[in-house]
C-alpha cells in the first residue's frame, strides 16, 4: 500500500504557544480551575477539558452548537476514581495532515487531517501517573483514548474496572443503534428510554438538527464497549468489561462522528483514520470483488433438471457462470469438509461430496478465486495456522470465518490472530455470526475485507424487511464494509429452497439497488445462475459493477424511510435508492457528475404494480441522456428500489 505523506506539520508557535502559556499560568494558580482548549484544524469543533477541584470534565461545541455540556471523563482504575481527586498536566499538541491510498475503502484516497492533544492524569497530591488521555480532533468529529505507558502500571498490573465517563447532552434527542441480526434499535427518545446495553454504532439526532455517531475505533486489546442509556435522561455512559494489563497498552478510541445530515456520518473516514498504517508489505494480492455463493441455492432445480447441492459438480457449474459474467469469486460455505459443528469435521480434508483440490484446479483454469468457509470449532480443534496454511496450499484466496466462540477481550485477541495469520498466508477474511465490532482495522490489515455486522437476508432463519435495508446503510455501515448477501432475483419461491426458511420481502429492483448502496469488500450474490439469466437485462447492471468502487456519496436519506447512494466507478457512476414499506417519488440531483459531460443513464426500476410482498419480480428498464444539470424523478414501489447506471458518452 502506498502512503503519500503530503505534509507532516508540527505547530509550535502562534496560538498554540499562547494557549500553552495560559495553561502553564493556570498551573501556577493553586486551587483555580485548569482549562485546556482543543480545536479541529478548521476550528469548527472545539473541546474544553477542565480540571476543577480535582474533578475532570470535557465539553464539546460543533459549528457553534453545544453538543456536550461539561461531562465527567475518566476510568475506575485499581479502585481509584479517575474523575475525582485527580489533576491534569503536561498538555501538548501535534498536528498531522497526510493522504493514504485504500484497497477496500469508500474512497480511493483518504485524507488524514487532525489535531492531537495529550494530557496526563495523576492523583492529587502525588506524581504517580494514572494514565494519559489523548484527544484527536478532525473537522467532522473527534475521538479520545486512554494510554498506559510503563510508568503508569502498578504491579502486578493495571485493572480497568469500568469507565466512569458520562456524556451529558444539552437537550433531549432521539437515537438509533445497531441491533445484531435484527432490525435496528430506534428511534428512541432519550428521555423516554432506559436501555442498559445499546450496541455500536449509536446514531443521535439532536434538537439542533445535528447528527452524532458514537462508535469504537482500533480495538486492540480491551474488550468492546456498549452504551448505557438508563438513568439520567440527558446522559449516556459506557459499559466496559474488566481488563487487567501488565504491559504498556492503550484502549480503543471512543469515537464521535459529527454532521449536519445522516449521510455525513456514513461518508466519514474517521474510523479508519484512527487505525495504524498498513502492516502488509505488499498487499497487491488483496482484491475486492463479486462472489457467487453455494449456501442458499441448495435444492434448487434448474430447467434442465440439474439440482444444486454441496458437491463439486455444482461448484464447477457456478465457476463457469462466474467466469462468463464478470464475477471474480466462488464462496464455498459450511459443511464442505463435514458438518460444521461436529468437532471431528476436519477442514484440512474434503467432505464426502466435495473434491476441493479438483474444484481449486478448475477455478484456477477459469480465472476464478475460491473462498472457503471455516467454522471456529474446526479452526481450534485442528490448529488455526495449520488449517489456514492448507487453505493457502490448495490455492484459496480467502476465508469466511463463522461462529467464533468467546467474548470480550479473548474474542478480540482471537479475531486479530485470525486476521494476521490470514495475511501471512495471503488470505482475505470475512467474519460472520456475531463478529467483533468493526473498528477500522482494514486500514492496518486490508485483508480484513468485510463482516456480517447486521442481518444478512435469510440468515438466522428469518427475513428482514425494507426499513431494515434502509437503516443498515445509515447505521450499520458507519462501522465499515458489510456482507449482507444482497442480490436476490428469484424472490417469489425462494423459501422453497433447503436453506431459505422464510419468505424474502423486497422487489428485484431493490435487490440491485442494495448492491450499490451497501458498501462491501466482497459483494456476495446469494442466488442461482439460472435466476440471474432469467432476468439477464436486469443482471447486466450487476455485470457492469466494478470490483472496487472509487467513491461513496449519500445523496439524500432519512432514517427508517429512504436512502440514495452514488458510487463512482472509473468514468462511470452507479446510483442506488431504497425505500421502506412506503412508496415514494425521489428527485435525484445529478450535480455530482463532472461538468460539460454527457452520460447515458440506464434506470432499473420498480414497475407500476411492484410490491415487496405481492409482486416482487416485475421491473422496468429505460434509458436517457443526462448531464450534471439533470434531475431524475424516480418512483419506488412499496418496499422497492431503483438502480441507475450512468455511462460516460
Amino acid at each position: 500500500m502506498k502512503h503519500k505523506n503530503r505534509s507532516r506539520i508540527y505547530f509550535k508557535g502562534g496560538l498554540t504557544k499562547i494557549l500553552f502559556y495560559l495553561v502553564m499560568v493556570s498551573f501556577s494558580s493553586c486551587g483555580k480551575p485548569k482549562v485546556f482548549f482543543c480545536e479541529s484544524p478548521s476550528k469548527n469543533l472545539q473541546i474544553q477539558v477542565s480540571n476543577n477541584n480535582g474533578e475532570s470534565h470535557f465539553s464539546v461545541v460543533y459549528e457553534g452548537d453545544t453538543l456536550l455540556v461539561p461531562s465527567k471523563i475518566g476510568l475506575m482504575l485499581n479502585k481509584i476514581d479517575g474523575t475525582n481527586n485527580v489533576r491534569i498536566s503536561k498538555f501538548s499538541k501535534e498536528s498531522i495532515d497526510n493522504t493514504w491510498e485504500t484497497i477496500n475503502g469508500k474512497q480511493l484516497e483518504v485524507r488524514n487531517l487532525y489535531n492531537e492533544y495529550k494530557l496526563r492524569v495523576s492523583e492529587v497530591g502525588g506524581d504517580k501517573l494514572l494514565y494519559e488521555i489523548i484527544f484527536r480532533l478532525y473537522n467532522d468529529g473527534f475521538a479520545y483514548r486512554y494510554r498506559f505507558p510503563s510508568e503508569a502500571l502498578v504491579p502486578p498490573g493495571s485493572l480497568i474496572e469500568n469507565e466512569l465517563t458520562k456524556l451529558s447532552f444539552k437537550d433531549d434527542y432521539k437515537y438509533w443503534a445497531y441491533n445484531g441480526e435484527r432490525h435496528n434499535l430506534g428511534p428512541n427518545k432519550r428521555s423516554e428510554s432506559s436501555v442498559e446495553k445499546v450496541r455500536l454504532p449509536v446514531v443521535i439526532h439532536t434538537n439542533k438538527d445535528k447528527f452524532i455517531a458514537i462508535h469504537e475505533s482500533e480495538i486492540l486489546r480491551h474488550a468492546p464497549f456498549t452504551i448505557n442509556a438508563s438513568g439520567n435522561s440527558q446522559t449516556l455512559s459506557f459499559n466496559t468489561d474488566y481488563s487487567s494489563q501488565d504491559q504498556p497498552y492503550k484502549t480503543s478510541w471512543r469515537t464521535f462522528i459529527l454532521g449536519n445530515k445522516i449521510g455525513d456520518l456514513v461518508e466519514s473516514n474517521i474510523i479508519v483514520n484512527l487505525n495504524e498504517s498498513c502492516k502488509i508489505e505488499d498487499p497487491s494480492w488483496i482484491k475486492p470483488g463479486k462472489s457467487l455463493w453455494d449456501w442458499r441455492i441448495a435444492g434448487y432445480e434448474a430447467e434442465d433438471g440439474f439440482v444444486y447441492g454441496l458437491n463439486t459438480v455444482t461448484h464447477k457449474r457456478m465457476i463457469d457462470f462466474a467466469a462468463n459474467n464478470n464475477i471474480q469469486y466462488l464462496l464455498i460455505d459450511a459443511d464442505w469438509y463435514g458438518e460444521e459443528f461436529d468437532e471431528n469435521s476436519d477442514p484440512t480434508s474434503s467432505g464426502q461430496h466435495v473434491n476441493i483440490e479438483e474444484c481449486m484446479s478448475y477455478a484456477k483454469d477459469k480465472g476464478i478465486g475460491v473462498i472457503l468457509y471455516l467454522n471456529d470449532i474446526g479452526a481450534k480443534k485442528f490448529g488455526l495456522e495449520r488449517v489456514l496454511k492448507q487453505f493457502s496450499d490448495w490455492g484459496a484466496v480467502g476465508v469466511k470465518y463463522g461462529f467464533m466462540s468467546g467474548k470480550g477481550e479473548a474474542k478480540v485477541q482471537h479475531t486479530r490472530k485470525v486476521v494476521e495469520l490470514c495475511a501471512k498466508y495471503r488470505l482475505m477474511v470475512n467474519f460472520h455470526d456475531g463478529p467483533v465490532t468493526p473498528s477500522g482495522q482494514r486500514r492496518t490489515w486490508p485483508n480484513l475485507v468485510t463482516k456480517e455486522y447486521g442481518h444478512a437476508q435469510a440468515d438466522a432463519r428469518r427475513s428482514y424487511y425494507p426499513e431494515t435495508a434502509v437503516n443498515t446503510v445509515l447505521i450499520n455501515m458507519i462501522s465499515g464494509p458489510l456482507d449482507m448477501t444482497n442480490g436476490w432475483f428469484g424472490l417469489n419461491k425462494a423459501d422453497s429452497r433447503e436453506k431459505v426458511f422464510k419468505v424474502i420481502p423486497g422487489t428485484v429492483a431493490a435487490e440491485v439497488a442494495k448492491l450499490i448502496a451497501v458498501y462491501s469488500g466482497w459483494m456476495v450474490l446469494p442466488d442461482c445462475p439460472e435466476e440471474y439469466l432469467k432476468k439477464d437485462d436486469l443482471f447486466e447492471c450487476v455485470r457492469q459493477m466494478p470490483t472496487q468502487f472509487d467513491s461513496l456519496q449519500v445523496l439524500d436519506a432519512r432514517l427508517g424511510e429512504f436512502v440514495t447512494v452514488a458510487r463512482k466507478a472509473g468514468d462511470n457512476w452507479f446510483v442506488g435508492s431504497l425505500t421502506n414499506r412506503e412508496a415514494r417519488n425521489l428527485t435525484i440531483d445529478l450535480s455530482f457528475l463532472p461538468k460539460n459531460q454527457s452520460f447515458e443513464a440506464t434506470l432499473y426500476e420498480d414497475a407500476e404494480d411492484s410490491h415487496f410482498l405481492t409482486n416482487k419480480e416485475v421491473y422496468g428498464i429505460r434509458k436517457m441522456e443526462v448531464t450534471s444539470d439533470s434531475q431524475l424523478i424516480v418512483k419506488l414501489a412499496e418496499g422497492g428500489g431503483n438502480a441507475i447506471f450512468l455511462k460516460k458518452k
